[in-house]
C-alpha cells in the first residue's frame, strides 16, 4: 500500500497572517532615531536581518507589556485565516509559523485568537534597560544572523515533508524556492515579483480564502 507524503505548511507571519507588519508598527511607535534607514539597507541586501533587528530594536526602551498593549487593538488578521487553520487541522497538515518577527507578540496574537497551539519559530527577545536584544536561533540551537527561515525549511524537507509555503517579502524567496507549492501575498509583491523573476511557480493570494481554494490537498 502506498501512503501519501505528509504535508507541512510553513507560513510567514507579519504581512502574511497579519495585513500589516507588526514589528514595523512597534518600531514606528517606540524606536529611537530614523529606523527606516536600516530598513532601506536591509531591503537593498546590504545588511542581514540579524543586523537590522539588532540595530533597530536596540533603540527600543519600553517593556513587553507596553508593546503588547500598543498592538492590542491595532492588529488586523488577513481574512480567512481561521478557515485556513481549520483546513490544516482537518487534513492533518502540520502548520508552522516561521517568522523574522518577534516570538513574544506572535504568540500573544495567536493566543488571543484562540490559536495558541500553533507551532511558532521566530526571533527571541530579551528586554534590557538599554534596548531590546533580539536573536534568531536555528533548529540546531545555533544563533543565526541570516537564513533563519530556510534553516527550518531544510529541516522540514529532510524530515520527509511535502512543504507548502506562504509568505510576502524578500526573506521568503529563498525558503519558498525549495518548496513544493508556494503562495505569495499580492498586496506586497516582493515575494511575488521575486518568484516571477526566478521562474518559481507560485499562487498569488489576497486572503486565506484564496489559499483554501487552491492548496494541494493530496
Amino acid at each position: 500500500m502506498v501512503h501519501s507524503q505528509k504535508t507541512l505548511v510553513q507560513c510567514d507571519f507579519d504581512g502574511t497572517v497579519t495585513v500589516e507588519d507588526i514589528s514595523f508598527m512597534l518600531l514606528d511607535a517606540f524606536a529611537g532615531g530614523d529606523w527606516r534607514q536600516w530598513e532601506e539597507e536591509y531591503e537593498a541586501g546590504r545588511i542581514s536581518v540579524g543586523r537590522f533587528n539588532s540595530e533597530v530594536f536596540g533603540t527600543v526602551r519600553v517593556d513587553r507589556r507596553t508593546m503588547l498593549d500598543y498592538i492590542k487593538n491595532r492588529v488586523v488578521i488577513r481574512p480567512g485565516f481561521e478557515e485556513f487553520v481549520a483546513l490544516c487541522h482537518q487534513r492533518d497538515f502540520r502548520l508552522v509559523i516561521v517568522s523574522n518577527g518577534l516570538q513574544f507578540y506572535i504568540e500573544r496574537i495567536l493566543g488571543d485568537l484562540g490559536m495558541g497551539d500553533i507551532e511558532v519559530h521566530a526571533a527571541r527577545t530579551r528586554f534590557c534597560p538599554d534596548g531590546l536584544r533580539v536573536e534568531y536561533v536555528g533548529p540546531d540551537g545555533i544563533v543565526l544572523d541570516s537564513g533563519f527561515k530556510e534553516s527550518f525549511t531544510r529541516l522540514f524537507l529532510a524530515d520527509g515533508y511535502r512543504v507548502v509555503y506562504l509568505g510576502d517579502g524578500r526573506s521568503d524567496f529563498a525558503p519558498a524556492s525549495m518548496c513544493h507549492q508556494v503562495f505569495a501575498v499580492v498586496d506586497n509583491n516582493s515575494l511575488l515579483a521575486r518568484c516571477r523573476e526566478g521562474n518559481v511557480d507560485c499562487h498569488p493570494f489576497a486572503d486565506f480564502h484564496d489559499v483554501v481554494g487552491a492548496i494541494d490537498i493530496r
